[in-house]
């Protein structure tokens, strides 16, 4: 176990980063905003932690918890600016905030280290800590898709107009999307620094957005357990791939192809569907089998009837 903890201490540490990182894309999706902040997000919160490590020498914990509170303010800013755009309007402006990250980082002095990045970020992050933050988050999220909560997010989702006439304040909602998206993808930025101790323009691209959306979508738009899956799927798939060589892309690029067609809400949702179905067949038989024995009573009962008449009649 411990051979196995060494040798990919870094794909673990990897696939906790990546569980937020999807979260912070899925999140707002799942209130029917077609949000990609979450990716700008993590830029924030990673060099938020780097310098707060840097240049006020912070702990792991707290670094995590401040850098994702600065990434979430900023996400509210966002939101109030952009709140009136829907659909691609909303989407290209939530990608421009992406792109106007990196030119940032690249172009922010000291702050940044410019094209070169930022090393030598030494903290107090150890594994438990990752785990706990993460768990957290996970759990946060889990609870907005239950009880009174998850219906008005499906409600805002599903037809906001309807849900503005029954009295929720759908602008709420959608400003919290933005909120909740900055603080997972600030703390999973905080979190990718803090663990690989330096941070560059090229670690908060445009590629983040792509494998968040590869990760919710393949795994499940609609459910904190989606974004799980296709994060522990999509970190570790390129590991395993390393066996074909250099066909691993075009294999990578295959297997996302397939889901997307065959797999339209992702492997949490055929689970969901799955279950649905034999749940649904196990009703059915259980109706079928009452209806048996209703009629054969009706049968019993039918033929009983002459025989009580003919007796009568005898009499």
């Amino acid at each position: 176990m411990n051979t196995f903890y060494d040798a990919n201490i870094v794909l673990i540490q990897a696939t906790f980063v990546g569980i937020l990182l999807a979260l912070s894309v899925q999140v707002p999706l799942r209130m029917g905003v077609f949000s990609f902040a979450g990716a700008g997000s993590y830029g924030i919160g990673a060099y938020a932690a780097a310098n707060l490590v840097i240049r006020q020498d912070f702990p792991a914990l707290p670094t995590l918890v401040l850098s994702g509170v600065v990434a979430a303010l900023v996400g509210l800013a966002l939101g109030l600016v952009i709140y009136r755009l829907n659909g691609l309007y909303l989407a290209m402006a939530t990608v421009a905030f992406d792109l106007t990250v990196g030119v940032i980082a690249v172009n922010g002095g000291e702050w940044t280290g410019g094209a070169n990045g930022l090393f030598g970020v030494l903290t107090d992050l150890t594994l438990p800590i990752i785990v706990v933050v993460v768990l957290a988050c996970v759990v946060g999220v889990a609870i907005t898709e239950h009880g009174r909560t998850g219906r008005r997010v499906d409600a805002v989702r599903e037809d906001p107009e309807l849900a503005a006439s029954m009295g929720i304040n759908v602008r709420r909602y959608r400003l919290l999307a933005f909120v909740a998206s900055g603080f997972l993808g600030g703390v999973a930025g905080a979190m990718n620094v803090l663990a690989r101790t330096t941070i560059g323009p090229a670690d908060v691209g445009f590629g983040l957005v792509i494998l968040a959306l590869t990760m919710i979508i393949v795994g499940g738009a609609l459910s904190w357990k989606g974004a799980v899956i296709g994060a522990l799927l999509f970190t570790w798939l390129p590991e395993a791939l390393t066996l074909v060589g250099e066909w691993q892309e075009l294999v990578y690029g295959f297997i996302v192809l397939l889901a997307g067609i065959f797999l339209p809400r992702g492997l949490h949702g055929l689970y969901v569907d799955g279950r649905r179905g034999v749940a649904a067949r196990r009703r059915r038989s259980r109706l079928a089998r009452v209806e048996r024995q209703m009629a054969g009573e009706i049968d019993s009962d039918a033929e009983a009837e002459p025989v009580a008449v003919d007796e009568r009649v005898g009499s």
